[in-house]
């Protein structure tokens, strides 16, 4: 089998950064990682009291999951660098016993696959419609890919090749890495095995807007960056955002005194498509009411998504550093 070493990144991830590193232990993996950024709740002594080799960042630099990600990657090739897989996990993830061996079959019986990533499931969703709406997310359709999230395995020489990650981005990192490595002529691999059990622990209405805007900002830069190439990358999606969460109620309500109101008709469209979401979800097997939670959010999230993409146009247009969007 192939060597794999794995990197964990985190932020005062308590308790689930302890069951991240355990569970990675337990894989038996070559060597494990953690890179911490700035915790203040002991994480970084626990990490090390079980023997993980640890990577403080200096915050005096603006910290970003994939600056962590290129931190963690080369402190792992300085301790082995006859490592051929890297698997990467967010600190709030335990890995499933047994994703390890089959993520290396997967490459192993795959030479033209880059990345592979199995399904991420949510840890506590029946505790909130929130963490309910991270577990329907999460169940992404098996087969060739175009991204994957930030629990993946990846052939070292593949991440070495096109650079890593982009350490400028705030979001949205993974799928920009993997635009760069299917433009190498890599694929991207989504198998049907449980891959880790993710705790987002999103209680709070609040904490959604602030994911989705967080979303809406990584599909601004997204497009930004590769709307332009021939697969025009989250262009659709920015567009969309554009549409519903700005266009569309700017001129029922702007032109409502010139229409005599009759350009408020426009607003009955959002009924209309959160039916046909619906529709589409049930068609993809989800259960009727996890539908309609998923049309009811893809819809209103159309709103703190437009705040995204404004964020992201507002910092560029002025030359400014994003800052990072935390929902925690």
């Amino acid at each position: 089998m192939s060597r794999v070493g794995l990197i964990a990144i985190g932020r005062n991830e308590g308790e689930r950064l302890r069951q991240c590193l355990t569970s990675a232990i337990a894989q038996q993996v070559a060597q494990v990682v953690y890179v911490d950024s700035g915790s203040t709740d002991g994480s970084v002594e626990m990490a090390r009291s079980l023997g993980v080799d640890v990577i403080e960042l200096d915050l005096s630099i603006p910290f970003t999951a994939a600056r962590a990600r290129n931190a963690g990657f080369a402190r792992l090739l300085e301790l082995d660098p006859q490592l051929e897989l890297v698997q990467f996990v967010d600190g709030d993830c335990e890995i499933v016993q047994g994703w390890i061996d089959r993520a290396q079959h997967e490459l192993n019986a795959h030479p033209d696959v880059a990345v592979v990533c199995g399904r991420r499931r949510e840890r506590y969703p029946e505790r909130s419609i929130y963490n309910r709406l991270c577990d329907i997310e999460w169940d992404t359709p098996v087969g060739e890919a175009k991204a994957c999230g930030g629990d993946a395995m990846m052939r070292v020489k593949v991440v070495q090749q096109v650079g890593g990650y982009n350490p400028t981005l705030i979001a949205g990192e993974e799928p920009e890495l993997c635009v760069r490595l299917r433009q190498q002529g890599w694929k991207i691999l989504r198998v049907d095995a449980e891959m880790t059990l993710h705790d987002a622990q999103m209680l709070h209405f609040n904490q959604w807007w602030k994911r989705v805007l967080r979303a809406g900002h990584a599909y601004a830069e997204g497009s930004w960056l590769h709307g332009r190439s021939p697969e025009q990358h989250w262009l659709k999606e920015s567009r969309s955002i554009w549409l519903w969460g700005l266009l569309i109620p700017s001129i029922a309500v702007g032109f409502a005194w010139l229409t005599h109101g009759w350009s408020l008709l426009l607003l009955s469209t959002y009924p209309l498509t959160t039916y046909r979401i619906y529709r589409y979800g049930t068609q993809r097997g989800f259960k009727s009411n996890d539908a309609f939670l998923y049309a009811v959010s893809c819809v209103i999230g159309k709103f703190p998504g437009a705040l995204g993409q404004l964020k992201f146009h507002w910092h560029r247009l002025l030359r400014q550093q994003n800052q990072l969007i935390e929902y925690k």
